[in-house]
């Protein structure tokens, strides 16, 4: 077996079984700045997250992960710009299978988030999307192809519903505890 693959194998069970149940900001982001291929100063991520292969996981500047999300690194990258919010329960996906192969193959890609993207409770993203700066995907929404910036997409396949105000200029800094 790869060394490399079976220490991002060791680091997520560590992670998702232990060390992401602590309810410590503190002990969970110190452990993903190890973990993780890259976590941005600011960045915050809440207690039941799941890292699948943590090394391919970038996370930039001030991203907010809500409990219960699902980040996929086990062969493709994630990549998330700054100031990025992912809602509770969400799911980031890279690999998936193709239902045409006859030997059930794989088939995946990297997830590119642009900055200030919004996604919202237990979306999922799947495998080679691009979701542009400033767009929001709505709640519940499957995204299989990539978003535009500063769209608002919503439903099962995610689909345009509206856009977002080009004016944005918050940053997501979420530390409720001091701990």
């Amino acid at each position: 077996m790869d060394p490399r693959l079976f220490a991002g194998t060791v680091l997520a069970y560590l992670y998702n079984h232990h060390i992401g149940r602590w309810p410590s900001r503190t002990l969970r982001g110190a452990f993903l700045k190890r973990a993780l291929g890259g976590c941005g100063k600011g960045t915050s991520v809440q207690m039941d997250c799941k890292f699948l292969q943590p090394r391919k996981v970038y996370l930039g500047e001030r991203n907010v992960i809500n409990f219960g999300c699902v980040l996929d690194g086990r062969r493709y990258a994630i990549r998330a710009g700054n100031d990025v919010s992912i809602g509770p329960e969400a799911a980031i996906l890279t690999l998936g299978h193709d239902p045409q192969s006859p030997d059930f193959a794989d088939r995946g890609g990297e997830v590119v988030i642009g900055d200030r993207v919004w996604i919202c409770f237990r979306s999922i993203i799947l495998p080679g999307v691009t979701i542009g700066e400033g767009a929001v995907v709505a709640a519940g929404a499957v995204v299989s192809s990539d978003v535009d910036p500063y769209s608002i997409v919503a439903g099962s396949p995610a689909k345009l519903v509206g856009t977002r105000n080009k004016d944005l200029r918050y940053n997501c800094e979420f530390a409720p505890w001091p701990v």
